[in-house]
């Protein structure tokens, strides 16, 4: 992978699951030392839905296509992306469950993260959360603000 241009730091929770929930990233150019933060929020959401947002968004800001490093605490989203994606779209966005074929969870989302996907190069760097990482808990503290308005 080419040098890094970008480092994006995400986070989404809910109060209850589903319940409202929020999502933040905190967008980082090393290069320049620019930092931008975004954050928003649902009345009614899953935990799932908000890291994917995040992510979504975050990506979504950039003007061009870029080498970003993704730091998330979300395994579902950095195994989504690295190992089950491939999978869902062969399977024209279903996963086994089973013996069967059935809907992937939060298809319209996966398919917007897959869309920017073809435009930037992401790798993904897995975080722990809660556990003294400043930008993980700048974006946990910024997601949580997000949905204290539906509260």
């Amino acid at each position: 992978m080419p040098d890094i241009e970008v480092l994006l730091y995400t986070d989404g929770g809910c109060s209850g699951n589903p319940g409202p929930g929020g999502w933040a990233y905190l967008m980082r150019h090393p290069e320049s030392g620019k930092q931008l933060e975004g954050s928003g929020g649902e009345p009614e959401t899953t935990n799932n839905r908000m890291e994917l947002s995040a992510v979504i968004e975050g990506l979504r800001i950039l003007k061009r296509p870029s080498n970003v490093e993704l730091f998330t605490d979300s395994v579902y989203v950095g195994k989504g992306m690295s190992e089950w994606m491939p999978k869902w779209k062969k399977n024209n966005w279903q996963r086994k469950e089973g013996k069967r074929l059935v809907p992937v969870k939060n298809e319209d989302l996966w398919k917007q993260l897959d869309a920017l996907l073809v435009t930037h190069t992401v790798k993904y760097t897995r975080v722990a959360g809660h556990s003294g990482h400043a930008e993980n808990d700048r974006v946990d503290e910024l997601a949580v603000a997000a949905y204290q308005k539906y509260l």
